[in-house]
């Protein structure tokens, strides 16, 4: 059965945004271990973020696994992405991404390309971002092998990108690239914008599922807003999905409620 991950961000940049805990890992790590969640997804600002020891001795303190390494402090902070007009600044966002996927890697678990895919336009068109993504998703992903661990790369919706908005996109476009080791990142809030039916969706990607952003139509935690959870737990049981469910969401109405409201949400729905 899929796995329960809870998000912390530590990037200030990002204030605002969708992750239910804030700055505190340690503590974190603490309510994630009472609440009985299986891992944490962690939103870092670079790979010198978080000393490594001090990280292995919060998991191991805790119980926790490290879920997943989110890459998009590079866009936030840096303004890097892969699809930049600027062969610099794409070389600079590939450079950002390694060192997430070296600091990840050495626990498990992956990083992933969300924001920093970037888009087309301003000097840039539709094919010529696309294939810079390619590019960089093939470096990428053939990276993560040494880690044992797939590239995840995440649909975005419309309006936060031009370039691949769907998940049957994101499956066709990596059938297309070289490498086999990079698999969807299938976000929940972007997936109720995008797809005509979101469990189909899941059903139709399969094994290029690799990670889940477990959260409700309004951003809020699973289960506070319009999407249909039971449909979407049977799917991903039709698939055998055993990755994380990781809960990207805001932190309504605090970041403790939040948390429990999607452990209570994971129990609910996929029955532990």
């Amino acid at each position: 059965m899929p796995r329960s991950a809870v998000t912390v961000s530590l990037v200030a940049e990002a204030k605002g945004g969708p992750f239910v805990f804030w700055h505190d890992l340690p503590a974190a790590c603490v309510k994630a271990k009472s609440l009985g969640f299986d891992g944490i997804e962690i939103f870092p600002p670079g790979p010198d973020a978080v000393d490594l020891k001090d990280l292995a001795t919060l998991l191991h303190d805790n119980g926790l696994k490290l879920a997943a390494v989110g890459t998009g402090a590079g866009w936030v902070k840096h303004r890097l992405t892969l699809t930049s007009p600027d062969a610099s600044i794409r070389s600079k966002a590939k450079d950002f991404i390694t060192s997430i996927i070296d600091f990840a890697g050495r626990f498990g678990a992956p990083a992933i390309i969300g924001s920093m895919q970037g888009r087309h336009g301003d000097g840039a068109d539709q094919a010529t971002a696309m294939a810079w993504l390619a590019e960089g998703l093939e470096k990428l992903g053939e990276h993560a092998i040494a880690f044992n661990v797939p590239l995840l790369y995440e649909p975005l919706n419309r309006y936060e990108t031009n370039l691949i908005t769907t998940v049957e996109a994101g499956v066709a476009y990596l059938k297309k690239l070289t490498t086999k080791n990079v698999k969807l990142l299938c976000d929940l809030f972007h997936m109720n914008i995008e797809e005509a039916n979101v469990a189909d969706a899941l059903r139709q990607a399969g094994g290029y599922v690799g990670h889940v952003h477990f959260v409700d139509s309004n951003r809020r935690p699973a289960g506070l807003g319009h999407l249909d959870c039971t449909a979407i737990a049977k799917a991903l049981n039709v698939i055998n999905y055993k990755g994380f469910l990781s809960a990207e969401a805001l932190p309504y109405p605090d970041s403790d409620a939040a948390a429990k409201q999607t452990i209570d949400a994971y129990r609910n729905y996929f029955g532990s």
